[in-house]
């Protein structure tokens, strides 16, 4: 069970922080159950959900250590451009990745639709809008946790991956 204070991965809401742990009653006739009361820190609003909720995916951000090491694995990650003309089945690769929660596959995700996004440029033609729109989901995720993590900006994120990566390609 989380506490109050504790921030956590919520979903495909991104990073909360547990602002209380309130008893209620989903109906009169209902048994009384702990929630959480969540407060998402990338989007407006509060979220109310059973502590002992199965159905959405909860975990802690990951630590200081953990994003550094995710940042260090960039340079080794091979992320291919994921193409495929039916729309349905794109969009269901997109959905899996997502949802396994993992910052790793996040990242993976996020490099691969970029790498899309650059080979259509260059070939003239238009990065389609369910690549736009899980190249941006996937980044909002990653990018939200790992300010946290790292303790910085959201905004801070993509300028800290790429001096961190400069200074270990400097170290070479």
């Amino acid at each position: 069970m989380y506490k109050v204070g504790d921030l956590i991965l919520y979903g495909g809401t991104g990073v909360c922080r547990v602002s209380e742990i309130v008893p209620k009653r989903a109906s009169r006739t209902a048994p009384e159950r702990l929630y959480y009361v969540l407060t998402p820190l990338y989007q407006t609003g509060t979220i109310t959900t059973p502590v002992d909720n199965d159905k959405v995916f909860t975990r802690p951000v990951i630590s200081r250590e953990e994003a550094m090491s995710l940042i260090d694995q960039i340079p080794n990650i091979h992320a291919e451009a994921y193409n495929n003309q039916n729309l349905q089945q794109l969009e269901n690769h997109y959905k899996s990745e997502l949802e396994s929660h993992d910052c790793l596959d996040l990242l993976r995700l996020t490099m691969s639709t970029y790498r899309k996004k650059e080979e259509r440029e260059q070939a003239k033609l238009k990065f389609g809008a369910v690549d736009r729109r899980y190249m941006e989901r996937a980044e909002n995720l990653l990018f939200g946790e790992l300010a946290v993590a790292l303790n910085i900006t959201r905004e801070n994120v993509q300028d800290f991956i790429h001096a961190r990566l400069d200074v270990a390609a400097e170290a070479e």
